[in-house]
């Protein structure tokens, strides 16, 4: 609900989300309780002032978007929204592609129900079965209680794989049964359990690709791409640059009642900049700039800090930071040795030209171990982009 600050609705519902609109000379933004925001804008031409209003309109943990393009993906979301069929997103690191299957769950009728995601490259290789699909007690050495699984946890409700394609082939055979017969068989037992689950699977790798290389079933390919999504790169949406910009200020100003605005030059700033961290990097670029303006009311082109300087792994033309320590870094022995695992690796990748095959048999470790170490570096901050290694 948009309304004149002076003309205030009498009643509305606990769920309804209201924007109150004021004119000033100073413009601001301001979060009231969960689902209010106001806004002083001095200009209503102001490119500013708009992503501002859409920052203060959306949900909670909802997408925020102005570009046309992801509009129009989201009106089709939306409509999939409403059926069971599986749902594949796809689109680099960083995107917003766990924000979209929530938006999916929430906007179909099992909204009530649990919403689970799984990281598959978050999880030890040997215990993502026992995770997906449950196990009973003493199936393993360890397992000392049943445990129900995430396909079981998510029952009436969806499911989230995320990081799709990191996936073991063997497992990729028992996912696809288990989406083929609504059924799962936990680990030690010899009858299937009947599960109602919507899947949504995420991935950052060209499935095609990986099915030409031996790496993905094609089978299973064919059971998820029944309706695809595609997430762009935040460089080719730049219109939802400054709506995302301002959500992240209303997400982490410390002080919600005097949250500082964003100034145009700061906005072209966030506009011209290339985004290889996506949506990631732009969170973190924002609560740098936070921390950096202080008790000021204007973030300026001067408090936007991009991340640390980047270099090229073999040659490639996706830039990787450099991790090795310097002298004033953490001298902890877990973060030495952490730093100097992640920039053999990195050394690795650059001898090798990228090749992920060649650098984790140089390594002398699995090429899955060598995304997962790949991802974890990702997360940490160590790597600005690590799509470039194939």
């Amino acid at each position: 609900m948009l309304c004149d600050e002076a003309s205030m609705p009498n009643a509305r519902r606990r769920d309804d989300r209201l924007v109150m609109l004021a004119h000033g000379d100073v413009p601001s933004i301001a979060r009231i309780g969960a689902n209010t925001a106001r806004i002083t804008y001095d200009n209503v031409e102001s490119a500013a002032a708009r992503a501002a209003v859409l920052a203060g309109a959306a949900a909670a943990g909802g997408p925020v978007c102005a570009d046309t393009g992801t509009i129009a993906m989201l009106t089709l979301a939306e409509r999939v929204a409403v059926s069971e069929i599986p749902v594949l997103i796809e689109g680099p690191t960083g995107t917003g592609k766990e924000v979209l299957a929530r938006f999916i769950h929430n906007a179909s009728p099992r909204r009530e129900a649990p919403f689970v995601a799984v990281n598959c490259a978050a999880m030890p290789e040997a215990m993502l079965e026992a995770m997906l699909f449950g196990h009973r007690k003493g199936a393993f050495t360890g397992a000392s209680e049943a445990a129900e699984g995430f396909f079981r946890a998510a029952d009436g409700g969806t499911l989230l794989l995320d990081e799709l394609g990191e996936m073991p082939l063997a497992l990729q055979a028992k996912l696809l049964r288990a989406l083929q017969e609504g059924e799962v068989v936990p680990l030690g037992a010899t009858q299937p359990v009947k599960v109602d689950v919507r899947v949504i699977a995420c991935t950052n790798r060209h499935l095609p690709t990986e099915i030409a290389e031996g790496r993905f079933r094609e089978d299973l390919y064919y059971r998820l791409n029944v309706f695809p999504l595609q997430l762009a790169a935040l460089r080719e949406r730049a219109d939802d640059i400054a709506p995302l910009a301002f959500t992240m200020l209303l997400r982490h100003a410390p002080d919600a009642a005097r949250v500082p605005w964003i100034a145009d030059e700061a906005l072209a700033k966030l506009e011209g900049h290339t985004w290889p961290g996506n949506v990631r990097e732009l969170e973190n670029v924002i609560r740098r700039a936070l921390l950096l303006a202080g008790d000021e009311p204007m973030l300026t082109a001067t408090h936007i800090v991009f991340d640390s300087a980047v270099r090229p792994a073999g040659g490639s033309s996706v830039p990787m930071a450099s991790v090795a320590p310097s002298v004033s870094s953490d001298r902890k022995l877990s973060a030495i040795v952490r730093n100097s695992e992640a920039q053999a690796i990195l050394d690795t990748l650059d001898m090798n030209n990228g090749n992920r095959v060649a650098t984790a048999k140089a390594l002398g470790i699995s090429e899955r171990t060598l995304r997962y170490r790949l991802a974890s570096m990702r997360e940490a901050g160590m790597l600005a982009v690590a799509g470039g290694a194939r």
